[in-house]
């Protein structure tokens, strides 16, 4: 289940937690250019997340926002939870955001930054982003899959 704007976490488990913070208009995603970032919803693709952290002993705390405000947050919350990583794709706000780029390099949880589509493939403006300084890695072009090999790799860690 993707937790919105204002849902608070479910319980507790001695499992690992992975936050998978989605940003702008990925709440549109299965409807939005198909042709760019394919046909999965956010439900779909968090369902195969859920699927593959419980293969992988992990848990998976999966949560949307258009507002920027609110990533700042959850990413504060990842680091006070202990999380043993973050997912992010900050959407658009990856080429803007000092203040996700400030957080992510305050908060000692590493962070793997997820695009559906290849930025550098795209439009002049995609190219720069504020979020991969300071992640562990980048993680795009690969649509949907993209989150599946974070998870993977985080489980690594």
């Amino acid at each position: 289940m993707i937790k919105g704007d204002n849902i608070l976490s479910e319980g507790t488990s001695s499992k690992k937690t992975v936050f998978v913070l989605n940003g702008p208009n990925l709440n549109l995603l299965g409807m939005r250019e198909p042709e760019i970032y394919g046909s999965d919803t956010l439900d779909d693709i968090a369902g195969r997340l859920e699927d593959q952290a419980h293969d992988l002993n992990l848990e998976v705390d999966i949560r949307q926002s258009n507002h920027e405000g609110h990533l700042v947050d959850w990413l504060q919350e990842a680091a006070a939870d202990n999380a043993q990583a973050v997912i992010l794709n900050a959407g658009a706000l990856t080429h803007t955001s000092i203040a996700l780029h400030d957080v992510i390099k305050a908060i000692d949880v590493p962070v793997i930054e997820v695009h559906l589509s290849n930025p550098a493939a795209r439009e002049e403006f995609r190219h720069k982003s504020l979020i991969a300084p300071v992640a562990k890695g980048t993680i795009c072009g690969f649509g949907a899959l993209g989150y599946q090999l974070a998870l993977d790799a985080i489980s690594k860690f």
